[in-house]
């Protein structure tokens, strides 16, 4: 995998000489891409490992052609959209969510269908990072004498694919962190019972988190403590795509009772290279990761499930893994829900993090977005 630290710069597509003015797009490029992000986003639970992607066709206000992305292996965005089109695809702008791809993959060149159709007009929200595209669309596009622009809604683009961009151009997967808190900031009694702290809404949506994540991580700890399935449990996320359940077991301890040795969702146990692997384990997929002062080796890990196509990955654990993967600075995001009860200070905290010498080290956070679910609230929040 060929790892692209590359920023995304506002106002500048994949090449130097294609600089933009926001004052290019109109109002109708811009309703026309909010509709394609919006199809995107159809593919929420079901596009693994591929990108979600929507395309819009249009002749000014008037759309002609539409479809988003909905599985690897079957058609493209673009190809949905030219099929519901047909001939008045010709002379029209096609308003795609992220860059045409150029490449024979299990699918025909999208490139090459928009070439066919006789768009006049392509614009692209964001650019495809991976090594087989990368500009490669545009060039294509533009060589044909089609009239190319980039960036409109990238920062939107870029987000509904946090996972894929992250994989591509970080060679690690997004990684979120979900946890469930008391107004105390306790996640468990001091015997480790944990069911439940929030409420119905809340845990329905836990699920939805999960429909769209590649992989759910934990550690080897809570699934002797919680027995957990990691499993979706969700009506609407009939379809997609069985997220792997990841298991950082440094020494192959996952009993053979438990649930995500089950055949409900595939498992991977990540292990230290010199782990026996009991008999119970030889129907599951096992790995060895390199370890650091006795543990495993997280950054590795991280890169070893990128190497797997995991985009998004969701980790499901308790204070100790969470709060090593936080003071790593491998969260990219914390799912934190809080439900209105008190726990008392024996309870089990958080996040375990190293003690702070002065308020000035204070780990900072940045507010995403938050909302009532229920008697609970959900916040999304970042490293600031």
């Amino acid at each position: 995998m060929r790892v692209r630290p590359r920023p995304a710069l506002p106002g500048r597509c994949a090449f130097p000489s294609t600089r933009f003015h926001v004052s290019m797009f109109t109002a109708i490029d811009h309703a026309h891409m909010a509709r394609a992000l919006r199809l995107a986003a159809r593919g929420l639970f079901t596009t693994q490992p591929n990108p979600r992607v929507g395309c819009v066709l249009a002749h000014g206000e008037r759309v002609v052609g539409e479809g988003w992305h909905a599985r690897a292996g079957e058609p493209h965005a673009e190809v949905h959209a030219l099929r519901q089109a047909g001939a008045d695809a010709r002379g029209a702008t096609a308003y795609v969510s992220l860059e045409p791809c150029a490449h024979h993959g299990r699918t025909p060149p999208c490139a090459d269908a928009l070439v066919a159709a006789g768009v006049a007009r392509v614009v692209v929200a964001a650019e495809d990072p991976n090594p087989r595209v990368d500009g490669r669309g545009l060039e294509k596009l533009r060589a044909a004498g089609i009239a190319v622009e980039c960036g409109l809604m990238r920062e939107a683009a870029r987000e509904l694919n946090c996972g894929f961009f992250s994989r591509l151009e970080r060679g690690r997967p997004w990684l979120r962190l979900k946890l469930a808190m008391s107004l105390d900031g306790r996640t468990a009694l001091a015997d480790g019972a944990s069911k439940w702290i929030t409420g119905e809404a809340a845990r329905a949506d836990v699920q939805r988190w999960r429909a769209r994540s590649s992989a759910l991580l934990t550690g080897s700890g809570t699934v002797l403590a919680d027995d957990p399935r990691l499993t979706v449990r969700l009506p609407e996320g009939a379809g997609c795509v069985p997220p792997l359940r990841v298991v950082l077991d440094r020494t192959l301890r996952t009993p053979a009772s438990a649930h995500v040795l089950d055949a409900d969702a595939p498992t991977l146990l990540l292990h230290a290279p010199d782990a026996a692997r009991p008999a119970h384990v030889a129907a599951v997929e096992c790995a060895a990761v390199a370890t650091r002062d006795g543990r495993l080796d997280l950054e590795a890990a991280l890169r070893l499930l990128a190497a797997r196509e995991v985009n998004e990955l969701q980790v499901e654990a308790g204070p100790t893994l969470a709060g090593a993967l936080f003071a790593a600075g491998l969260v990219d995001e914390l799912l934190l829900y809080v439900a209105p009860v008190l726990l008392g200070d024996a309870a089990r905290p958080l996040l375990a993090l190293p003690p702070l010498a002065e308020m000035a080290r204070r780990w900072r956070l940045r507010t995403i977005d938050q909302r009532p679910l229920g008697d609970d609230w959900r916040l999304r929040l970042r490293p600031a």
